[in-house]
């Protein structure tokens, strides 16, 4: 299946590490990053892209724009605008953005939450409501 074209932000790619580079701490960057080595920590930017190459392992608390992941990420991704996994793309941990999307062949394992866009703000939004089960349901 042909990829779609992802747009603007992940063409031009200001940051780079590459397959044989590890990081453990922090990263913060502008634009867009390239990652194909591995990462354990944090990484964060203000409406960045980040791309988790498929030989990529990330164990880390990942705040960005947008997430596009076609490796191992092992953690949390709170994106601003989106995620998107594409195979043989892994996801353990917990997600949060407006838009999710899953190619088949993606693996996710953990709890998405979609926030509403109008609710993001330079505020933290509150927690995630609680989820519903299906008792509840039932006893409506």
């Amino acid at each position: 299946m042909k990829r779609k074209k992802r747009g603007k932000k992940a063409d031009s790619i200001s940051t780079f590490l590459g397959s044989q580079a590890s990081v453990d701490g922090t990263i913060e960057f502008q634009g867009t990053i390239r990652l194909d080595g591995s990462v354990k920590g944090k990484i964060k930017s203000n409406g960045g892209t980040v791309i988790v190459g498929e030989k990529a392992i990330v164990d880390a608390e990942v705040f960005v724009g947008t997430a596009i992941i076609m490796g191992e990420v092992k953690g949390t991704i709170d994106a601003e605008e989106r995620i998107e996994v594409y195979p043989p793309g892994r996801v353990m941990g917990d997600i949060q953005a407006p838009v999710v999307s899953i190619e088949e062949g993606g693996i996710f394992i953990g709890n998405c939450a979609m926030k509403n866009t109008t609710m993001v703000s330079k505020k933290k939004v509150n927690s995630p409501q609680e989820p519903v089960s299906l008792e509840t349901v039932k006893g409506a």
